[in-house]
C-alpha cells in the first residue's frame, strides 16, 4: 500500500512538472488557464479513480488442492451410510435440491427424501447444512 501510495504521489508531481514545463514553454499566450486547471483536474480524476481501484481491489486466496481426497471408508461402515446415501451426500453438498438429485439418481423425490431423513440421522444432524458440516469433519465429502 505505502509503494501505491508513493507512485501516486510521483506520478501526480511528474504531471504537474510536464504541465508547468508545457505551459512556459508553448502555450503561455495562446490558452487560457482555464484549460489548464480543466487538463489538471482530468489527469488527476484519472489517477484518483486507478488509485482507488488499486487500492480497494479484493484480495485473491489461492487454495491449494495438490493433495487428492480420500474419503475414510472406515467411517462410512460405522456410520452404516449405504452407497445410496452417500450418493444423495455427495449432491447435497453440491447444493442440489430434492427434485434435481431424483432426476440425477433416477428416482423419486420420495425415495430422496427417504436418503436425506437416514442421513440426517446417521451424521446426528438437523438440517443439510449441518450434515455437510459433520459429514466434512469426518471426512466423508471433500
Amino acid at each position: 500500500m505505502r509503494r501505491t501510495i508513493l507512485i501516486y504521489g510521483l506520478a501526480m508531481a511528474a504531471l504537474i512538472a510536464v504541465l508547468k514545463l508545457v505551459e512556459y514553454k508553448y502555450f503561455v499566450r495562446d490558452i487560457p488557464l482555464e484549460f489548464y486547471i480543466g487538463l489538471v483536474a482530468i489527469l488527476f480524476t484519472a489517477l484518483g479513480i486507478w488509485a482507488g481501484l488499486r487500492l480497494t481491489r479484493p484480495k485473491i486466496k489461492v487454495i491449494d488442492r495438490s493433495l487428492p481426497f480420500e474419503r475414510d471408508q472406515n467411517e462410512l461402515d460405522r456410520l452404516g451410510i449405504s452407497k445410496r446415501e452417500y450418493e444423495v451426500l455427495e449432491l447435497i453438498s453440491r447444493g442440489l435440491s430434492n427434485q434435481e438429485i431424483a432426476d440425477d439418481l433416477f428416482v423419486s423425490t420420495s425415495t430422496v427424501k427417504t436418503h436425506v431423513s437416514n442421513l440426517l440421522a446417521k451424521l446426528d444432524a438437523n438440517r443439510r447444512t449441518q450434515a455437510i458440516s459433520r459429514a466434512k469433519e469426518l471426512q466423508l465429502i471433500p
